[in-house]
C-alpha cells in the first residue's frame, strides 16, 4: 500500500472531488454511520465551509430495520450531522421484507427513500461514499455473473437514478485513505458486521481480495479494468447511435415517436454488427417494455432467435396467413418479426390466475 493511500484527503484534494457540484443548489449526502460515509459527510462539510456561496448539504441515514444497531447509528449520525451544522434525516424501510434477494431488495429501498428525501430538499443530486475498493468488488461480481462490456464498466461516477443525478465523489480514492482521514480528525465510525457477513456474495469477494492480489488482480487493476471498459462501452454507444440514426434515415415507415411502438427493416438491422443489434434491441425492450430492464442473456437469446427466423424468411418456409415469422414477449415487451420488419412494442399485461389478488 503506497503512502498516498494511507494519507488524510487534505482540504485541497477534497476540493477538486467535489468541485462539480459548487453550484447546486442542494446536494443529499447518503451517510450509513460506517467510514467512507462518515468521511463523505464530514469532508463534504468542510468544503462547503470554504465557500462563499455553496450548496446547501443535507445528510440522509437510511434505517432498512435490518439490525437492532441500526438505529443507534443513525442516532449518531445525527449527533455528527449537528456538530458539523449539516442537516440530517432518518428514513426508514417499513413494511415486509423479502427472503430473497434481501441486498438488492435493500438497495432498491435504499435508492427509493433517498431520492425522495432528495426531492423534499430541492436537491438534484445524490452523493454516495462508494470508493475504488467497491469499484473492485462489483467488477468481480459482475465478472463471475458474466456480464458483458456494459455491466463490467461497473460503477459511473454519474448516473441517473429515480429521476436525479446519482455522484460518486471518492470512486477512485481507496478506503484505507477516508479510514486516515476520520482518524487525523478523530471522528469515530461504525462497524457494521454485515460488511463481514459471508451469507452474502460481497463480503466473501471481499475476503478474496488479498490472494487475488497476490495473481495481479488488486484493487487498482481491477478499478482500472472498469475505467477502461467504461471507455470501451462508451465508444460502442456511439456506434449504437449512429446506428439508431441510420436505420430511422432509411426507413421512413419505421418508430414514430410517442406511438409506443419501436420498429425497423430486418435487412438493415441484420447488416449491423452483432453488438450493436443487442444494444438497439436491448434500447427498444426497455424503452417500450413494462417489467424492467431486459437481462442481457435473454436479449441475446432472443437476437439468436430472430436471425434463425430472419433466415427461414429467404423462401424456403412461409408462415401461413396471419402469422408472424417470431413472436415473443420479454420484460413487458413484445418482439415479433414479420413482413421483412422487426416491430417491438409493449406487451399485453398478464392475466392473473382466477382467485388470485
Amino acid at each position: 500500500m503506497s503512502d498516498d493511500e494511507i494519507s488524510p484527503i487534505s482540504a485541497r484534494e477534497a476540493k477538486r472531488l467535489f468541485a462539480d457540484w459548487t453550484t447546486a443548489p442542494a446536494l443529499v449526502l447518503a451517510v450509513s454511520g460506517g467510514p467512507d460515509s462518515v468521511a463523505l459527510m464530514w469532508l463534504a462539510a468542510r468544503w462547503r465551509r470554504g465557500l462563499a456561496r455553496g450548496p446547501r448539504l443535507v445528510a440522509v441515514t437510511v434505517d432498512h430495520g435490518l439490525r437492532p444497531e441500526a438505529a443507534r447509528e443513525a442516532r449518531e449520525v445525527k449527533r455528527l450531522a449537528r456538530a458539523l451544522d449539516v442537516p440530517h434525516r432518518t428514513m426508514r424501510w417499513t413494511g415486509d421484507k423479502p427472503r430473497t434477494g434481501l441486498p438488492a431488495a435493500a438497495r432498491a429501498a435504499r435508492y427509493r427513500l433517498l431520492a425522495q428525501a432528495a426531492r423534499a430538499s430541492g436537491a438534484n443530486h445524490i452523493l454516495t461514499a462508494h470508493t475504488r475498493d467497491d469499484q473492485a468488488e462489483t467488477v468481480l461480481m459482475r465478472l463471475l455473473r458474466g456480464s458483458g462490456v456494459a455491466g463490467l464498466s461497473a460503477m459511473a461516477r454519474l448516473s441517473e437514478r429515480e429521476g436525479l443525478v446519482l455522484a460518486r465523489p471518492f470512486l477512485d480514492v481507496p478506503k484505507s485513505q477516508l479510514i486516515a482521514t476520520l482518524r487525523r480528525a478523530r471522528v469515530s465510525f461504525a462497524d457494521d458486521p454485515t460488511n463481514r457477513d459471508t451469507a452474502y456474495t460481497r463480503p466473501r469477494l471481499r475476503a478474496l481480495l488479498p490472494a487475488l492480489a497476490a495473481e495481479g488482480a488488486s484493487v487498482d487493476n481491477l478499478a482500472r479494468l472498469a475505467a477502461r471498459l467504461a471507455r470501451a462501452n462508451a465508444a460502442v454507444e456511439v456506434l449504437a447511435d449512429g446506428a439508431q440514426r441510420f436505420l430511422a434515415l432509411r426507413d421512413q415507415a419505421g418508430s414514430h415517436p410517442g406511438s409506443g411502438v419501436r420498429s425497423f427493416d430486418a435487412q438493415a438491422f441484420a447488416a449491423l454488427p452483432e453488438e450493436i443489434r443487442l444494444r438497439l434491441l436491448l434500447r427498444a425492450i426497455n424503452a417500450v417494455g413494462h417489467e424492467g430492464p431486459a437481462e442481457l442473456g435473454k436479449v441475446e437469446t432472443l437476437l439468436a432467435a430472430l436471425d434463425r427466423a430472419a433466415a427461414e424468411s429467404d423462401g424456403r418456409r412461409r408462415p401461413a396467413r396471419g402469422q408472424s415469422r417470431l413472436k415473443q414477449t420479454l420484460a413487458g415487451a413484445l418482439i415479433s418479426l414479420d413482413k421483412g420488419r422487426i416491430h417491438v412494442e409493449p406487451a399485453p399485461a398478464r392475466r392473473r390466475p382466477r382467485g388470485g389478488p
